[in-house]
């Protein structure tokens, strides 16, 4: 498996949790039992899905802050999910280059969601980037 991959899978476990209102380990063990049991990118995944929980609110801050006109409790799930996952990224983990974490949260738009989803999530990205690098 490739992180392209692991971070669809991410974003599926995230959009589940966010659905069932559930962040348990109890989910996640399940869900990667059924879909990334043995995976070479199990620890980039729980790295990811780790920042995603742990600093939930302040991502959701982030987000909440650049989402123009548009509250996050009014965002589609699987938007939010991806969303969620790209800002863990850009913010907390320091791996990602955060132009690719920007690239890959706009291409898993374009497949799960709506193409103005894509450019929604980038936009808000972009200023959250824009932000992170003027500090």
């Amino acid at each position: 498996m490739v992180r392209g991959e692991a971070r669809e899978l991410v974003m599926k476990l995230i959009f589940q949790m966010e659905a069932q209102n559930d962040y348990s380990t109890c989910i996640r063990d399940k869900f990667y039992k059924e879909y990334a049991e043995g995976e070479s990118q199990k620890e980039y995944m729980n790295g990811l899905l780790n920042s995603i929980i742990e600093n939930r609110e302040v991502i959701d801050s982030a987000i909440d802050k650049y989402s123009t006109n548009w509250n996050i409790r009014r965002m589609a799930k699987v938007d939010l999910a991806i969303t969620r996952l790209a800002v863990a990224e850009i913010m907390i983990l320091e791996d990602v280059p955060d132009s690719v974490a920007i690239n890959e949260a706009v291409n898993i738009a374009k497949k799960y969601s709506t193409e103005e989803s894509s450019k929604f999530i980038n936009g808000i990205l972009g200023k959250i980037e824009k932000e992170k690098n003027a500090n």
